[in-house]
């Protein structure tokens, strides 16, 4: 009779832990699923693709995806991966602001038809896109980052090239790709201020190795995401954003979503 209910308790232990982690995968798929949602802003068909990251509806109406950047020019022609997606389909666009940007295109995150999920990440789960790291809205930053990892993760599209991510030690590297989005791995040397720019320097050479630098203005939104920049010093990090020359490469970081605290530290 006791073993018996032994038995039972442990089968209704093992249901409810097998119905826990079902409830917490639905949960986790409903939040990928719903993490670039924003307030609607209208629809079309997608006509023509312009570049890797934009297109034009049949009314005239010129897209930017929003969140994303193309990845660094190479062989491909990083544009057909969005024309083979939305071309001649019908999409729905949505966004925290509908307003254009200084070329008259509209940012927006874009849903084929009644997809879940927006162009934005498929295109970043096949390996065509990086996160750009300007996302504010949390759950929309973790859905691209996610889905940017996974591609990362089975070597698909750019990151079947070992060298998509950039060693911090090799300045001239990183040179190499002046004016393009990058990502750059490294250990912080130091954090040093000078005047209203603080540097988080990856090399012992400050005027040619490769900085990562924070603007005073910028720093405000770093501390309220609870990243103290002093304490980088000595720690794996990973940035992101467009390489500069001054001396030696810079990326400017602008966003908390440029940088990522790397496991190890």
């Amino acid at each position: 009779m006791f073993p018996q209910v032994s038995i039972s308790l442990q089968c209704l232990r093992c249901a409810a832990i097998l119905f826990g982690g079902l409830l917490v995968v639905a949960m986790a798929d409903s939040a990928d699923a719903a993490g670039c949602w924003f307030e609607p802003q209208g629809e079309g068909r997608a006509a023509s693709v312009i570049d890797a990251r934009s297109f034009r509806l049949d009314d005239g109406r010129e897209v930017r995806l929003a969140g994303i950047e193309p990845v660094a020019a190479g062989s491909a022609d990083r544009g057909s991966a969005l024309s083979t997606l939305v071309s001649g389909h019908n999409v729905r666009l949505s966004g925290e602001d509908d307003m254009p940007d200084r070329y008259g295109r509209q940012p927006a995150f874009v849903f084929m038809e009644s997809a879940d999920d927006s162009v934005q990440s498929l295109l970043l789960a096949q390996g065509e896109a990086l996160v750009s790291g300007n996302v504010t809205n949390k759950d929309c930053a973790l859905a691209l980052t996610a889905a940017e990892a996974a591609a990362r993760r089975s070597k698909r599209g750019i990151w079947a090239d070992p060298a998509a991510i950039k060693n911090a030690e090799s300045p001239g590297d990183i040179l190499a790709g002046v004016g393009q989005f990058t990502l750059v791995e490294g250990k912080v040397l130091s954090v040093r201020q000078a005047g209203t720019t603080t540097y988080l320097n990856f090399g012992r050479n400050w005027t040619r190795g490769f900085a990562a630098t924070i603007s005073k203005r910028a720093l405000p939104a770093f501390e309220t995401a609870g990243i103290v920049v002093k304490s980088l010093e000595n720690r794996q990090i990973r940035v992101r954003g467009w390489v500069e020359a001054h001396g030696g490469p810079r990326i400017e970081l602008l966003r908390v979503g440029q940088i990522e605290l790397l496991g190890g530290n």
